[in-house]
């Protein structure tokens, strides 16, 4: 077993970067104001959800004469995405997508983001420029285990590694003992997943009798979730790796939209090559300048079949003037939410998406909460339900099964689900509180 790095990790020297890493920040919005201004015509004129949008505005695309010119657009939400579900944004015919994905959604409506074979190449260089920023290198194994399928996570890493030139184990997640067997039999130098997840691979290891700084790993890139730079911290110690975030979401294109630099790990720099980021007050709608908290919401530059304009992230985090990249901003790591969203094990869910489960399963009430909590060093979620007081025990237990089940299938996390007596859960006052955090 390795003992010692065997491949030294170290940032990437200048003649590395890509040539619009080198960019002056002039350079970079000169850039960006011709793709800005490519992608609304784009837009406009191929998605009839913004052209009436802009209409609506009363703004039209030759209106985009200055990057400031951006604020005059209306914002893309997540109930845009749901309106026009399946593929009602997609602005190339289904011929030319050579990808769907979907994030996280129950029988009714996901949403739904497409790729043409050109958005899929850009978006392999960007997962390969996070990974290099990170330290990784052509040459190197790379063990991947974010989960493949319609989440984006796993499949956009893939490409990475490969456009990158390293050697990806598609591992996926889950199955945790097999994790570790595999980070000792194969010799990763880097491992890509959620930080709880390593975590709990840190601890199977210790279970095993396994010492985590003794592997092969020397660099962990970790995202899909909100993470501190104490559990930065505590990963690096325990681990002995370098951990860094990457940043990205589904509707804007996938991981890989920003990532930390092995030389500051000071958030992530945002590839504005590719992105028109902004940061709003959530309640104004009005922008904010650089340095003060609010909402993120982006624009892309170059994507063809799923161009979004100034879409709402809901994530919260201010922009910082870039350093390991000066052309390109930076944004605080993101930590938390300005809505209801609940992010589990890298799995964004709402309480409205268990709520339409909940409603379409008769045996069960309406009255339910969400308790979050820690098992081990894994968030887990349990929906606390009262049972049907027309019914029989066994009878809703069996229900409560089925809960269990549509929500592991549906929106694509294991929840437990226990059940309460009638009348025992907090009733509305007003604002019903669904979710009681106890971590």
């Amino acid at each position: 077993m390795t003992t010692a790095a065997s491949t030294l990790i170290h940032p990437p020297s200048a003649d590395e970067l890509d040539a619009e890493e080198r960019m002056s920040r002039a350079e970079i919005e000169h850039l960006q104001l011709t793709r800005l201004q490519q992608t609304v015509r784009h837009a406009y004129a191929n998605v009839s959800l913004y052209t009436r949008k802009f209409d609506d505005a009363g703004v039209h695309p030759d209106d985009i004469r200055t990057l400031a010119d951006v604020e005059r657009l209306p914002f893309t939400t997540k109930d845009d995405l749901r309106e026009t579900y399946p593929f009602g944004m997609f602005a190339v015919p289904m011929e030319d997508v050579a990808r769907i994905h979907a994030s996280s959604g129950t029988t009714g409506r996901p949403t739904v983001v497409g790729y043409t074979r050109g958005d899929l190449d850009r978006w392999g260089s960007l997962v390969a420029r996070s990974l290099r920023a990170s330290g990784i290198r052509r040459g190197m194994k790379v063990h991947n285990a974010y989960g493949y399928g319609l989440f984006t996570g796993g499949l956009g890493a893939h490409a990475g590694i490969e456009a990158l030139g390293a050697t990806v184990i598609p591992m996926s997640g889950g199955q945790t003992a097999r994790q570790v067997q595999l980070i000792r039999d194969f010799e990763p130098d880097a491992i890509l997943c959620t930080p709880s997840y390593l975590l709990t691979i840190a601890d199977a290891m210790i279970a095993q009798g396994i010492d985590p700084r003794s592997t092969s790993l020397r660099v962990a890139v970790l995202g899909a979730e909100p993470w501190t730079n104490e559990m930065r911290q505590e990963l690096e110690l325990r681990l002995g790796v370098d951990a860094l975030d990457i940043y990205g979401l589904s509707e804007v294109m996938g991981p890989g939209v920003g990532n930390e630099c092995l030389e500051t790990k000071d958030g992530p720099h945002l590839w504005e090559d590719h992105f028109l980021p902004e940061v709003i007050d959530a309640e104004t709608r009005a922008a904010l300048p650089d340095g003060e908290l609010g909402e993120l919401v982006f624009t892309s530059l170059t994507k063809e079949a799923f161009p979004v304009i100034r879409y709402r992230t809901r994530d919260l985090t201010r922009l910082l003037p870039g350093t390991a990249r000066p052309g390109m901003r930076r944004m605080e790591k993101v930590t938390g939410r300005n809505d209801d969203m609940i992010i589990l094990r890298g799995v964004n869910l709402f309480p409205t998406q268990i709520e339409e489960l909940v409603l379409g399963i008769e045996q069960l009430t309406p009255h339910f909460i969400l308790e979050l909590s820690k098992e081990g060093r894994m968030d887990t979620m349990t929906v606390r339900i009262e049972r049907h007081p027309d019914l029989s025990v066994e009878t809703c237990t069996s229900a409560a099964k089925v809960l269990a089940q549509r929500i592991k299938v549906f929106v694509g996390s294991t929840v437990a689900v226990q059940l309460e007596e009638p009348g025992t859960l907090p009733r509305s006052e007003g604002k019903y509180k669904r979710v009681y955090d106890l971590r």
